[in-house]
């Protein structure tokens, strides 16, 4: 009878430990006065579900989930006007990939949501947004365009003059496109505290980075601002522990 219950008493350990590794409830849970930055990628059917694309049924389910705690939906450059509010999310889309108007915009407007879209605007190698579709979208008055960097660079591989033209040149792209462009997205979040002040130099608002954490929007991480990351393959339950705690863990 010992044995049996050794073998039970360690299978329940190794099950607290799966849980607790796997579903961050180690995590100390963060205010709902804090605000959410959530980061995409893709959002298709046709790829695997992957730390860069959310199934579009699942980025619904999640929409549906932020709907039901109230949400207060807001572009990232609009976070410093919802300061101390609960339950404000601010979803954002890194790249400029074409799914984001195919699945994610239409889900966007059924819901009433709004979101940003961070534009490598001369990126290669992926099927992206058109200037017809920015547009379109950006006229819809729910997504908000920012930079990404023209070229989708490792701001910490080029010299700073390199680094800066980048930048600069990136939000120019954008404000050719659709007239303004208030927020910075550091590509692969590789950047260090001078291209913070680039970012405040050549005019963004503010700037996120790939920081897995819920914190408050100060004038100390403006330029910094962390972001929840997601997974296609996440249940809703990892889901919901990540938007509570700030990160998940599959």
């Amino acid at each position: 009878m010992w044995f049996f219950y050794m073998i039970l008493g360690f299978s329940i350990f190794a099950s607290v430990l799966y849980f607790m590794g796997n579903y961050t409830f180690w995590l100390p849970l963060r205010s709902a006065k804090l605000p959410r930055v959530i980061m995409f990628h893709q959002v298709t059917p046709y790829a695997e579900s992957s730390g860069m694309n959310m199934p579009p049924e699942k980025f619904e389910q999640l929409l549906q989930y932020l709907l039901k705690k109230n949400a207060i939906f807001c572009f990232v450059s609009e976070l410093d006007q919802y300061q101390g509010q609960s339950n404000v999310f601010a979803l954002s889309f890194d790249d400029g990939f074409l799914d984001n108007y195919q699945f994610a915009y239409p889900l966007i407007k059924k819901y009433k949501a709004k979101a940003t879209i961070y534009l490598a605007t001369q990126i290669e190698g992926i099927e992206k947004l058109d200037s017809k579709q920015i547009q379109e979208m950006a006229e819809s008055g729910i997504i908000e365009f920012g930079a990404h960097t023209q070229h989708h660079v490792n701001l910490l591989k080029l010299s700073d003059d390199e680094a800066y033209r980048e930048m600069q040149a990136s939000k120019q792209d954008v404000e050719a496109l659709v007239g303004c462009c208030p927020s910075f997205a550091y590509p692969f979040g590789r950047f260090t505290e001078k291209h913070q002040h680039m970012a405040k130099e050549i005019g963004f608002k503010n700037a996120v980075s790939t920081r897995k954490k819920v914190e408050a929007y100060t004038p100390d991480n403006q330029f910094n601002l962390p972001r929840v990351s997601t997974h296609g393959a996440m249940n809703a339950l990892q889901m919901r522990i990540a938007l509570a705690k700030g990160r998940y863990k599959l």
